[in-house]
């Protein structure tokens, strides 16, 4: 048997899969691509995670796109973090191409162009179905860690959560939360105090600076009224296939905290929202996250850790998580050895950094008899990938340098009138178009101190009008009567002249 028809039975042998499967492509072997070797992921591992990652235009946003195709239509719902606003096209069928042709051909699978069923999010004022959360939601823990405070100002917070809990006070948006936290050191201090102790006015001070913070990135957008309901994401359509949730995040590539905040706001609330699952079959979602630096790069260290110990987690629920980004080291090791599936595209050494990183990124994937990995890894062209995933026994299947398959719907973005065609289709849109702002903490604190105020000034006048009332009666006990007035004036009259008599004698 020669070295092409070895390396044929080992692909072949390491991807058979008796379940349902996606197929990405046809493994290469010295940059001939070997048809019908396909490359097959087990939908059953799909919720062990994944990592795509490559240098700038090696096809790396291509490969999600193919992804999100395929569990489409398998009918596994889909959440794409769209940084660049190149994902849209999914609403529309590829126009197609001959080397489109060429590829497939090479591959061995027929080319079919279709588009898929998708749905535009937004977390800020861009069109598309707004996603918000409640200050309540989060809790204080999950506060603590996305404003990054120290442990005596985390307690704090805590203790605004228990005020308002105890005094039926709904924490909705930030200003809520701010207002809370100025009455706890001005109208409100003594109240505070009393039932819950002292709070210092400069460990509410910084948390305020953070809240502040936070609102210039977008926060105050985030957060409030209508909650969106995670369930919505699980959309099914009417010919079986998945939604393809794409959130348009290309205004906030310059705000990291809104888009950590986000995040593992969503990750909380799926991991609470979902059942238990074990392993199951099939994902019930699985989410993109492009750029995902962007989660990584700013985040402190208590916010790592919650994302690691989401990671780890959220898998029993059936959430797959993939991270898209240009490098491995851009996703802390702690995530990264969580990672079932990698999809590799080629890297760059044009510094002695980069060939490092090359050295480590190889060291990721398994051993491999036929290839040098640190030799393809600088190799690979547009389309092409390493890739790494894990069988339906949750064993690592041959490293594969494959040709991958293109798209079945527009490379491209959609027109303006596509969009806005897409977007007033939206059955999601009337359900959370509307911004309700009701009555919360902010209003009701509103009321308490002017109350507070009222009976103030009430006070005031009645311990002045007591001041008054004291003066008055003062004035009154050293007037001397009329009658007594007189008789003391004769009496002086009679003592005088009493005095001059014996004078005159």
């Amino acid at each position: 048997m020669s070295h092409k028809e070895k390396f044929f039975d080992h692909i072949n042998k390491g991807y058979t899969t008796k379940g349902d499967y996606i197929t990405v492509g046809s493994a290469m072997l010295e940059t001939e691509t070997l048809t019908n070797a396909f490359v097959k992921i087990p939908l059953k591992t799909l919720n062990r995670h994944g990592l795509i990652a490559g240098a700038t235009g090696t096809g790396k946003t291509k490969s999600l796109q193919v992804l999100a195709e395929n569990l489409s239509d398998k009918g596994i719902p889909v959440l794409l973090m769209d940084m660049k606003g190149d994902l849209s096209g999914l609403a529309q069928p590829s126009p197609g191409h001959l080397k489109i042709d060429e590829r497939h051909e090479k591959i061995g699978l027929p080319f079919e162009a279709k588009k898929f069923p998708v749905e535009i999010l937004s977390l800020s004022e861009q069109e598309g179905v707004r996603m918000r959360a409640t200050v309540s939601e989060f809790g204080p823990v999950l506060l603590s860690r996305i404003l990054d405070v120290t442990e005596t100002q985390a307690g704090i917070i805590s203790v605004v959560f228990k005020y308002c809990d105890d005094n039926q006070l709904g924490l909705l948006d930030l200003k809520d939360f701010k207002k809370v936290l100025q009455f706890a050191t001005g109208e409100g201090k003594q109240e505070f105090q009393e039932a819950y102790g002292r709070i210092s006015t400069a460990s509410t001070g910084a948390i305020l600076r953070k809240i502040i913070e936070l609102e210039q990135q977008g926060g105050d957008l985030f957060f409030g009224e209508k909650s969106f309901e995670v369930n919505d994401l699980t959309r099914i359509d009417e010919n079986g296939r998945g939604y393809i949730n794409i959130l348009r995040l290309t205004d906030i590539q310059d705000k990291p905290k809104l888009f950590s905040t986000f995040m593992l706001s969503l990750l909380a609330e799926i991991y609470e929202t979902f059942p238990e699952q074990g392993d199951s079959g099939r994902p019930e979602l699985v989410l993109f996250i492009d750029e995902a630096h962007l989660i990584f790069k700013n985040a402190s260290k208590a916010l790592l850790e919650q994302l690691e110990s989401i990671v780890k987690l959220i898998r029993s629920k059936g959430i797959g998580l993939y991270f898209v980004t240009q490098n491995p080291t851009d996703v802390p090791d702690a995530v990264l050895s969580q990672l079932g599936l990698k999809i590799q595209h080629a890297l760059r050494a044009f510094t002695a950094k980069d060939r490092k990183a090359i050295k480590l990124t190889a060291q990721n994937y398994p051993d491999t008899d036929f290839y040098d990995t640190v030799e393809v890894l600088t190799s690979l062209g547009i389309g092409e990938a390493l890739v790494s995933a894990l069988d339906e026994k949750g064993r690592p299947t041959p490293l594969a340098a494959t040709m991958m398959r293109a798209p079945m719907s527009r490379m491209d973005v959609l027109t303006d009138q596509e969009l806005n065609e897409l977007i007033n289709s939206s059955k999601l849109i009337p359900k959370y178009k509307e911004t309700i702002d009701r009555e919360s903490a902010y209003e009701l604190l509103e009321d308490k101190i002017k109350d507070l105020q009222e009976d103030k000034v009430k006070e005031a006048e009645r311990k002045e009008k007591e001041k008054a009332a004291k003066r008055s009666s003062s004035r009154r006990s050293t007037r001397q009567n009329p009658v007594v007035k007189v008789l003391t004036s004769a009496t002086f009259i009679r003592a005088a002249f009493g005095v001059l008599k014996k004078l005159m004698r």
